[in-house]
C-alpha cells in the first residue's frame, strides 16, 4: 500500500486525508460528539497501519495531555479553596454603565484568561455576567461575547491559555527537542489582546441583544398548572397510566404533591392517585385544561408550585445543551435522561423564547436552555450526573477561605515561576502543582476525576496523533512543496496564506483540531525555505485561536451559546471584522518579535 503513489501521494496519505476532512464534515454536518468523531478516525489510522499503536499511545501521554490533565487537578484546588471564589467576588466591581462594565470586563478577564486558562474562566464569570446584566437593564447577550473574546484573547499569551497553544507547543517539542516556555507567545499575545479589547469596546453596540433564557422562566404560573383530583374522582385508585393522566394532550404529569405535602417525581407510570393529590403539569397551558372537564379534575384553590423552591428540598435550576450534548436531537420523551438522574423537565427556551410545545416532545438542539425540577441532592452531585448532557451555570457552592486558600495560591505562583524562569519545564511544574494540591489536601483526591474534562484529553490526543499521520505519511512535505510553488519562495506570503486557510478551519472545526493538521505543514515550510520556524509556529498559535465569527471556532464561543440566547450567525456580527483585524495584526507583530532569519 506504501508504494501506491497518486499525484504525488502514497494510498495511506489520500486515506489520512480522507480521514482528517471526513472529521470536517461529521462536525459541521452531524450531530456526533467531537470526541466520537476524533476517536473514530483515530481508529481509521490505526486499523489501515498509519500509525502505529505506540505512536497512538503517544499522543495521549503528549504534553498537551498531561499539562491538561494536571491543570484540571490544580483548578480544582482554586475552586474548593475558594481562590476563584475570592477573585469573582472581589476583581470585577460593580460598574454602573454598559460602556464601564466593558471595560471592567475586558482586562480582568484577558488577564486571568492567560493564568487560568479561557475555557475555566469563562464557565466561572458567567454568572456574574448575568448579575451584571441585570442590574443594568441590558440583555445578557451583550456582556456574554465581551467576556468570551477577552477570555480567548487572553488565552494566546501563554501557553496553558489555550488547548491549541499547548497542542502546537507540544508538536514543536516533538519536532525540535526543544520545548517552548510558558511565555513564548506573550509579547505578540498581548499586542493582539489590547487591540481586541479596545475593538470590543469600540463596537459595543454591534453586539447582538438577545433575550435571555431565563426571561421565559421567570413566572411559573405560565408554564404550569395545578389540578386537584376529588376524592370522589373515579381515577382514585388507579395508576396514572391507567387513568390516562401521566402522558396528556399538550403536556405531561411532572409532579403529584400529596396533601401531607410528601412530593412524587419524576412520576411513575404504575404511581396510584389518590384522593385530595395536586397533579402538576408543564406544557400547553390551555390545552391542559381540558383535564377538568374530560378527567372530571378541578382547579385548585391557590397555587403551590415556586419558582424558587416546593419545599425546602427541592429546587428549579436552569441547564444549557452544549454542543456535543449526548441530547442534542432526542426527546426527553424517549430517552432515559430524567429516569437516570430523577431529573424533571419542566419547560424548554430557544434563542431567548419558550418553545410552546410539549416540553418532553421538544426535540433538543444545542444553545436549548431547559428548565428541570432538581431532587433533594447536593448540586454537585446533580453536575456530576448530568455531565456530557448538560452544563449548569448557577451552583451555589460558597467555599470557606482559610489557610489552604493561602495554600493553593502559593501553589499557583510558584508553578508560573518555575515555568517562566525555565527551572523546570511546563509539564514537570504543572504535575508537582497537582501533586501538591493532592498532598496539601487542597482538594480530595477521590474528587478530582470529576473536574477533569476527558472528553477534551481525548480529542488532544487524537488531534496528536493525527499530526503524526500528516508528517509521516509525506502530507506535510507535499503541501508544503505546492504552497512553495504556488506562492514563491516568499516565507511571509506563505505564512499569510496558512494562516489564513488554517483561520478559515478553526472557524468550522474548532481551534484544536486546526492546530493539529497545520501545524506539520507550517513547520515543514519553513524548515524548506531555511527559515526561523518560530514565526511561522507564533503566528500559527495565534491564529487557529482568534476565531470568533463561529460559536464553534472556541470552546469559550460554545460556553455562551445557550445563556446568551444566541442565534448561529450573531457572532459575525462584530466577530468578522475582529477576525479579519486581529488575523493581521498577528502576522504584524509576530514578524517583529521573531524575524523570519
Amino acid at each position: 500500500m506504501e508504494h501506491i503513489a497518486i499525484f504525488g501521494l502514497s494510498l495511506q496519505a489520500w486515506i489520512t486525508i480522507t480521514t482528517v476532512i471526513g472529521i470536517f464534515v461529521v462536525m459541521a454536518k452531524t450531530r456526533i460528539p467531537a470526541v466520537v468523531a476524533f476517536l473514530g478516525a483515530m481508529t481509521v489510522l490505526l486499523v489501515t497501519g498509519i500509525v502505529t499503536e505506540s505512536e497512538g499511545m503517544a499522543g495521549f501521554g503528549s504534553e498537551p495531555v498531561v499539562v491538561h490533565a494536571a491543570f484540571f487537578v490544580v483548578m480544582a484546588g482554586l475552586m474548593q479553596t475558594g481562590v476563584l471564589y475570592w477573585l469573582t467576588k472581589h476583581l470585577l466591581g460593580n460598574p454602573t454603565n454598559f460602556k464601564q462594565a466593558i471595560i471592567k470586563l475586558t482586562i480582568p478577564i484577558a488577564s486571568l484568561a492567560a493564568l487560568l486558562n479561557s475555557v475555566n474562566v469563562v464557565a466561572l464569570f458567567i454568572d456574574v455576567v448575568k448579575i451584571w446584566a441585570k442590574k443594568l437593564g441590558t440583555e445578557p447577550s451583550r456582556l456574554l461575547v465581551p467576556l468570551s473574546y477577552a477570555a480567548t484573547l487572553g488565552g494566546t499569551c501563554t501557553l496553558i491559555g489555550n488547548s491549541s497553544n499547548l497542542v502546537i507547543s507540544g508538536l514543536y517539542a516533538d519536532q525540535t527537542g526543544t520545548a517552548l516556555g510558558l511565555f513564548t507567545p506573550f509579547i505578540p499575545g498581548l499586542f493582539i489582546t489590547v487591540i481586541g479589547c479596545a475593538l470590543i469596546l469600540l463596537f459595543r453596540n454591534m453586539i447582538p441583544r438577545r433575550q435571555s433564557p431565563e426571561t421565559s422562566f421567570e413566572m411559573t404560573s405560565d408554564y404550569t398548572v395545578e389540578l386537584l383530583v376529588p376524592t370522589e374522582n373515579e381515577a382514585v385508585g388507579m395508576t396514572v397510566n391507567e387513568a390516562g393522566l401521566r402522558n396528556v394532550r399538550g403536556g405531561s404529569l411532572i409532579e403529584i404533591v400529596r396533601f401531607d405535602k410528601e412530593i412524587i417525581a419524576p412520576v411513575p407510570k404504575d404511581e396510584f392517585i389518590l384522593g385530595g393529590d395536586r397533579l402538576i403539569y408543564s406544557g400547553q397551558i390551555n390545552e391542559i385544561l381540558e383535564l377538568k372537564r374530560s378527567h372530571g379534575l378541578v382547579a385548585t384553590d391557590h397555587h403551590v408550585y415556586s419558582i424558587s423552591e416546593i419545599d425546602n428540598n427541592r429546587k428549579m435550576r436552569t441547564a444549557y445543551i452544549g454542543f456535543g450534548s449526548d441530547l442534542i436531537g432526542s426527546h426527553m420523551s424517549d430517552n432515559e435522561f430524567e429516569r437516570r438522574t430523577d431529573l424533571v423537565l419542566v419547560a424548554v427556551a430557544r434563542q431567548g423564547k419558550r418553545v410552546n410545545i410539549q416540553p418532553r416532545e421538544v426535540e433538543l438542539e444545542a444553545g436549548d436552555t431547559l428548565l428541570l425540577e432538581c431532587p433533594p441532592k447536593d448540586d454537585r452531585k446533580i453536575d456530576e450526573l448530568t455531565k456530557g448532557s448538560l452544563t449548569f451555570f448557577d451552583s451555589h457552592f460558597v467555599p470557606l477561605l482559610g489557610k489552604k486558600t493561602i495554600y493553593s495560591s502559593l501553589i499557583l505562583v510558584t508553578m508560573f515561576i518555575l515555568s517562566s524562569l525555565h527551572i523546570m519545564p511546563l509539564m514537570a511544574t504543572t504535575m508537582l502543582a497537582a501533586g501538591a494540591m493532592i498532598a496539601l489536601r487542597c482538594c480530595r483526591a477521590q474528587n478530582v476525576t470529576k473536574y477533569i474534562e476527558w472528553d477534551l484529553l481525548l480529542i488532544l490526543g487524537a488531534t496528536v496523533v493525527f499530526s503524526t499521520a500528516i508528517t509521516k505519511t509525506g502530507i506535510a512535505n507535499v503541501v508544503a512543496s505546492q504552497v512553495l510553488q504556488i506562492c514563491g519562495h516568499n516565507p511571509l506570503v506563505i505564512m499569510i496564506v496558512l494562516c489564513v486557510l488554517a483561520s478559515l478551519v478553526s472557524e468550522f472545526v474548532s481551534d484544536v483540531g486546526a492546530s493539529g493538521v497545520f501545524f506539520p505543514i507550517a513547520y515543514q515550510a519553513a524548515i524548506d525555505m531555511d527559515c526561523n520556524p518560530m514565526p511561522f509556529v507564533v503566528s500559527l498559535m495565534l491564529a487557529v485561536t482568534t476565531s470568533f465569527s463561529s460559536p464553534i471556532g472556541s470552546s469559550t464561543h460554545m460556553l455562551i451559546y445557550g445563556p446568551g440566547g444566541f442565534k448561529f450567525t450573531d457572532f459575525m456580527k462584530i466577530g468578522l471584522l475582529m477576525h479579519i483585524i486581529l488575523l493581521a495584526a498577528n502576522l504584524l507583530i509576530v514578524n517583529i518579535v521573531y524575524p523570519l532569519y
